[in-house]
């Protein structure tokens, strides 16, 4: 079975959950505690970090875009990037917008303060950065919210790989409750129609060891 190494609420897992979702792949999860540094973990990925992706033939692939690279060459049927050489530009530069903005400027300072840290011994959350993470997260909301005005998706008129990355950033922030959605009705209109996929849910059910959800984490409104 193909099995994917990964750890809760890490956006890039979360990411490649998605597409494989999206590919409709059957897979096997595995938690990876990766501050316990296992040996057999560092010699499938030297860096250490998921997700990791072992194919039935025992292929070995790491790093969320990498992945996802490799999963549209190898299963194009359901397509994630785009038909034509703009289209995918496009949204290779909204995917690579998410993984590095907005993750260094809202998924580091509010999932890796509020909880990774935890976990990675890594000390008290720090409060200047958790701040700064909720004073950022308006601008990239505000950003989905001028893209999908004018677009049906992130990237132009299909879902693709760009709202999957979002998505995967913002579902693991929504998981704390940090999220403003009341202030960002278009963000939010966006997010629940990425929220209704089928390749969505098994996300919903995730529960991290003693830390649950925000109570509206499950939740999806139908759409209007």
């Amino acid at each position: 079975m193909r099995t994917l190494f990964h750890l809760w609420l890490h956006p890039f897992s979360r990411k490649v959950r998605l597409a494989m979702g999206e590919k409709q792949l059957e897979f096997e999860l595995k938690i990876e505690r990766i501050w316990e540094r296992r040996t057999e973990f560092l010699a499938m990925n030297p860096a250490g970090d998921v997700p990791v992706l072992i194919e039935d033939d025992g292929t070995t692939l790491a790093n969320s875009q990498v992945i996802c690279e490799y999963l549209e060459e190898v299963y194009p049927e359901i397509d994630l990037l785009g038909k034509d050489p703009v289209q995918r530009s496009e949204t290779r530069r909204l995917v690579s917008w998410f993984d590095f903005k907005f993750n260094r400027e809202v998924s580091e300072n509010l999932v890796g303060e509020k909880l990774m840290k935890r976990f990675l011994k890594m000390g008290e959350p720090h409060g200047p950065t958790i701040r700064a993470g909720h004073a950022n997260i308006h601008y990239h909301l505000d950003y989905i919210g001028f893209l999908t005005e004018k677009r049906s998706w992130l990237a132009g008129d299909n879902f693709s790989l760009a709202d999957i990355t979002a998505a995967a950033h913002l579902s693991a922030i929504d998981y704390i409750g940090d999220v403003p959605w009341e202030e960002h009705s278009a963000a939010y209109r966006w997010y629940n129609k990425v929220k209704s996929r089928p390749s969505f849910r098994p996300l919903l059910e995730d529960r991290i060891p003693g830390f649950d959800p925000a109570g509206h984490y499950e939740d999806v409104m139908a759409a209007s």
